[in-house]
């Protein structure tokens, strides 16, 4: 009787244990497409101000350096008195050519009319505001979805343990490889600048880094590597910890005979 009841017992703890982790399954599933989404949405920001497709001009004039702004105030003085009696004679050249009868006025003011009205479409995704905007939205996402995630991984852990549901390598390799997700994605410049840097970045840091990519091919190695093989590196210990976190429903299942 007592050896039937400990049966009994141990069945209904591995199934409450089984109910535990489909739960825990489903919200770290759940959160490991956010967080991919996530990263993505910086990547893609990321490269359309690198490759010139959001418009940055005056963002990246104010996140330039003053030093370098107080030199160029006198050579822009000077070129704008230089400028002066070429303005002249071009606003001169206006009036004869409004004076003269033959100009057809309609053809000129329909011209420029028309590449604007292509612009209009794209003046969101042109705009770099908007993306500032979702960079901070997809950061503050991030960082609730990647830390849920590495306590999702740890009570999954639990679980297994004091289930002995088996499987305890691939979801210790998870854990850990989750953990160093977490760890490597916190924006850490803003604590210790200078020090050492997260994978998330803030609109300005990508303006500034953006505005000071002129130092050669270091300069644009450390650049590159900063915004995408530091994101690489972020994205596969998110993937590797998901695939290790697989691994070990497959082990479950196969221990209980279930596949």
């Amino acid at each position: 009787m007592n050896e039937n009841q400990e049966k009994q017992n141990n069945l209904i703890n591995t199934t409450d244990c089984l109910e535990a982790v489909g739960v825990f399954r489903c919200w770290k599933n759940f959160l490991f497409v956010i967080a991919i989404l996530c990263l993505l949405l910086l990547q893609i920001t990321f490269w359309l101000v690198d490759t010139g497709c959001v418009k940055i001009a005056d963002e990246a004039k104010s996140s330039a350096p003053v030093i370098a702004a107080e030199e160029n105030t006198g050579q822009i003085g000077e070129a704008a008195k230089q400028a002066l009696p070429v303005a002249a004679k071009i606003k001169e050249a206006a009036k004869q050519a409004a004076a003269e009868p033959n100009q057809p006025a309609e053809a000129v003011s329909k011209k420029p009319s028309q590449p604007q009205q292509k612009k209009i479409g794209l003046g969101f995704l042109r705009n770099f505001e908007h993306w500032s905007l979702l960079i901070r939205l997809a950061n503050f996402v991030l960082v609730l979805v990647a830390i849920l995630y590495c306590l999702t991984m740890l009570f999954t852990l639990k679980v297994s343990l004091l289930g002995r549901l088996g499987g305890i390598n691939h979801i210790s390799r998870a854990f850990f490889l989750s953990l160093l997700f977490l760890v490597l994605l916190l924006p850490w410049q803003r604590f210790f600048a200078g020090v050492v840097a997260g994978a998330m970045f803030t609109p300005k840091e990508l303006l500034t880094s953006y505005a000071a990519d002129d130092s050669g091919i270091f300069g644009a190695a450390l650049y590159y590597l900063r915004f995408t093989g530091y994101w690489l590196l972020v994205m596969l210990l998110l993937i590797f910890a998901q695939f290790r976190s697989v691994r070990w429903a497959k082990a479950i299942l196969r221990r209980l005979e279930v596949i």
